[in-house]
């Protein structure tokens, strides 16, 4: 064999090898056994009670399926009250734009009308998902640029680079014209919470690797801690690093494995039923516009568990 074959041969192999990581059933118990193992070992989520009221903080429209179907399921079942906010309108994801509207170069007013169709399908999923819509919230701010309004426009309006707007375009949002500033973040989540008075509240971890999820995260934190109420956060993530969740596609048989980027967490999971893993599944599927991209990861996280933790960082390590 010439060195060039071997090489062919090589990368064939390797090609095969990572799609059968990526996409097979059987790869997540061979090639992840400890990790599979350790989800069977996790303590299970405190059960929901009756009268509670619980607030899932969903920075796009499908992370509330992602995240949280089977736990809005539960908590209903239980005889809480769900309510749900997104914080963006998801309006900042070109590819999806490309492809709705068979242009290399989408245009404002196509990312606008994504927003806008976005927002339909987040209803639809609440709707599968059995929430009704009076306890829907939309902020409306931009995809994309939700951790710039923490860090550097808090008083000073963003502009996002997809839609061109500088204030929430739409309509049916909380407060419709609002600027783009990381103060009107601030108070619209007050308002939410003011409205919700939650006693849970499930919302992306400061580790998940997207950043719209670490601004929600450090947004709502902020606002809980002013109430000294951060004793009611649950965190989830689902950009977790590494090509997590493992294997792609749907694999309802499977565990939902703790993520690489919250590998030293203190992590609970949320045992599923089948109906309720059932019901996840057509939730995010009501998500049509992103499920012609990331349709593969997005049913991924249709497992036999989700996971929460309430840890907000990794332990410091022992410098003794």
């Amino acid at each position: 064999m010439t060195r060039r074959q071997f090489i062919v041969v090589l990368t064939a192999f390797v090609v095969l090898f990572a799609a059968f990581a990526i996409n097979a059933s059987p790869a997540l118990r061979l090639l992840y056994p400890r990790a599979a193992a350790t989800i069977v070992g996790l303590q299970e989520v405190e059960v929901f009670k009756a009268r509670q009221r619980v607030l899932v903080v969903s920075p796009h429209p499908d992370d509330e399926s992602l995240c949280c179907a089977g736990a809005i399921q539960q908590a209903q079942d239980a005889g809480a009250t769900v309510f749900i906010v997104w914080m963006t309108n998801g309006d900042g994801f070109e590819f999806d734009a490309i492809l709705l509207n068979r242009t290399r170069r989408p245009r404002v007013a196509d990312l606008q009308n994504l927003g806008r169709r976005r927002m339909v399908e987040a209803r639809g999923a609440a709707e599968v998902l059995g929430v009704p819509q009076s306890r829907l919230y939309f902020l409306g701010y931009p995809d994309g640029g939700t951790l710039h309004m923490f860090l550097e426009n808090y008083a000073t309006p963003y502009r996002s680079r997809y839609t061109g707007a500088a204030r929430v375009p739409y309509g049916g949002t909380l407060s419709p014209g609002a600027a783009y500033t990381g103060a009107n973040v601030e108070r619209d989540f007050e308002t939410v919470l003011n409205r919700v008075k939650p006693d849970i509240v499930l919302a992306p971890s400061p580790q998940d690797q997207h950043p719209d999820h670490r601004a929600a995260s450090y947004f709502v934190t902020r606002a809980l801690a002013r109430r000294g109420a951060t004793n009611k956060l649950r965190f989830w993530i689902i950009h977790g690093g590494l090509e997590w969740p493992l294997p792609k596609g749907y694999h309802p048989a499977l565990p939902l494995t703790i993520p690489p980027r919250g590998v030293n967490l203190s992590w609970q999971r949320r045992s599923l039923t089948e109906a309720q893993e059932a019901v996840k599944l057509r939730a995010i599927r009501t998500h049509a516009t992103q499920m012609l991209i990331l349709g593969r990861f997005m049913e991924a996280f249709v497992r036999q568990n989700e996971l929460q933790t309430r840890s907000v960082l990794p332990p410091l390590p022992d410098r003794r």
